[in-house]
């Protein structure tokens, strides 16, 4: 809570799993936010669009590290 506006929420996306932190953001409330987040979890509990970018950055850092062997 910031001056009593909730700005966040422990969301958990599927039953006995670790909960998701999500907070609004720039011209997103927080129901939308919780929304937005429900309809991006489909297979995992993560988002997909921030479970790919981890994908991506995991991928990027091999590439970087094998060149400095």
């Amino acid at each position: 809570m910031d001056r009593g506006e909730h700005i966040g929420l422990v969301l958990r996306t599927r039953a006995n799993t670790k909960p998701l932190f999500i907070s609004i953001g720039h011209k997103v409330d927080l129901p939308s936010a919780a929304a937005l987040a429900m309809a991006c979890c489909t297979k995992y509990r993560i988002p997909e669009p921030t479970r790919q970018a981890d994908i991506e950055v995991a991928k990027l850092k091999r590439q970087i590290g094998a060149g400095h062997a």
